[in-house]
């Protein structure tokens, strides 16, 4: 296990959150490199798997680049998910392309701060909530904050882009 160093580390996401003055706490947690899933995080941390979303980034036929932020105990619908974002077809991106595309690495990729802006979309269950956590940008490290907040400033669509999870 791993854990996120007891300093507190500045991720670019948090920096970003505190420029635009949007309030945010942060959770570290353990991580196992064998281990990376989000349902791991959100045992850790001790917040409800439908209240941490995990982000993937994803690639449409018409669109390119698309990230999506889904519960951690949900799937990523990829018909749902193409139909929101206006593609025909959708599929994940390889974990190779992640940090080039991103800035970011598997396990710790959040929806804030990526090299580019990425037209982003959030599953709608994220607005039950008064906060959800996503990743802060590194393994290990989780920023809490209130969803419209995060739909705002990363300008998302909120959208129903999950299934149930399959074993």
């Amino acid at each position: 296990m791993k854990k996120a160093s007891g300093d507190t580390v500045k991720t670019n996401a948090m920096r970003q959150l505190e420029v635009a003055g949007i309030s945010y706490r942060t959770a570290s947690y353990e991580y196992d490199e064998s281990n990376l899933s989000g349902l791991h995080a959100a045992e850790q941390v001790g917040i409800p798997a439908e209240q941490v979303f995990k982000t993937l980034v994803t690639r449409g036929d018409k669109t390119g680049i698309l990230v999506f932020c889904i519960p951690v105990d949900m799937e990523l619908d990829l018909k749902k998910a193409a139909a929101v974002s206006g593609n025909k077809k959708l599929e994940m991106t390889h974990v190779k392309e992640l940090l080039g595309l991103t800035g970011y690495i598997r396990g710790g990729c959040s929806p804030i701060g990526m090299k580019k802006k990425y037209p982003t979309f959030i599953d709608e269950t994220a607005i039950l909530f008064d906060e959800i956590a996503v990743s802060a940008g590194m393994r290990g490290e989780q920023i809490i904050l209130n969803p419209e907040d995060l739909i705002r400033f990363v300008e998302a669509k909120e959208a129903d882009v999950t299934k149930e999870m399959q074993d």
